[in-house]
């Protein structure tokens, strides 16, 4: 079936619609996708800043995220580090069913709303489903992928182009899961957050935010990047999708068994 979400497939699956859409999910069977929409026990809403789940804190469920935006952090004295974003669709704390106790923490970035999957259904995952379990095995594999391609533009790309590249990502991400993004990708995110996920003073943030407005890409205003042309953002922040493993030499295939 095309998984790619939309009216219908939300329709459908309301909770995990978007779980791996334009990616893997097309491959799922339909009895596997309703099988995944009946994992979630419960639905919580949260408020912006919001503590999911705190470093070193044992878990026994993992959330999977249906609204919103959700940040990983690290905090070292004072200081804050944002080690990656989760889009819906993301299973934010997949890891925590193998770990148990995690070595970051998962806030809300803004109002989310998220399912929770106990991780006694997970293991019932692992026993009974081996095709969703090794979907689920996807999705941590993919959180990787992102998390390496965050570590070479920190050392890669200057201050300008993490930026530009934070936005060009989260334009692909919510791309593949049905969200097409025209002029405006609306984030709730801060100076600040912007400043802790590429590695740089708030200052420098907002000089960087500057550079954006003056070569005339993109103009980022309370969060929101506005933009006539995404392809010269992507091409000006060296964006190359691969590791987002949607179209493209990496996409997952028909054939993945």
């Amino acid at each position: 079936m095309d998984a790619k979400a939309g009216g219908i497939e939300l329709g459908r699956f309301p909770l995990t619609g978007d779980f791996l859409a334009g990616r893997l999910r097309q491959n799922l069977s339909l009895d596997d996708l309703d099988y995944i929409e009946e994992l979630v026990e419960n639905v919580e809403e949260h408020e912006d800043g919001t503590r999911l789940l705190e470093r070193g804190v044992k878990t026994d469920r993992s959330t999977i995220l249906i609204e919103g935006y959700i940040f990983r952090t690290i905090e070292i004295e004072d200081k804050r580090f944002i080690t990656g974003v989760h889009v819906p669709g993301d299973f934010v704390d997949l890891h925590g069913f193998a770990l148990k106790r995690l070595d970051h923490n998962i806030d809300a970035a803004g109002r989310v709303k998220v399912g929770c999957v106990s991780h006694d259904m997970l293991r019932r995952v692992m026993r009974d489903r081996p095709g969703v379990a090794r979907a689920m095995w996807f999705a941590t594999l993919l959180d990787a992928a992102i998390h390496r391609k965050w570590i070479q533009t920190l050392e890669q790309l200057d201050a300008p182009r993490r930026i530009a590249h934070l936005y060009s990502e989260l334009h692909t991400r919510l791309d593949l899961i049905g969200r097409s993004v025209t002029r405006a990708l609306r984030t709730p995110f801060t100076q600040f957050d912007m400043a802790d996920m590429c590695g740089v003073s708030a200052i420098h943030a907002n000089r960087a935010v500057g550079k954006l407005r003056e070569i005339g890409i993109a103009e980022i205003r309370r969060g929101d990047l506005y933009t006539n042309d995404w392809s010269a953002l992507k091409e000006y922040a060296q964006f190359d999708p691969d590791y987002l493993y949607g179209d493209g030499p990496l996409r997952v295939k028909k054939d993945w068994d």
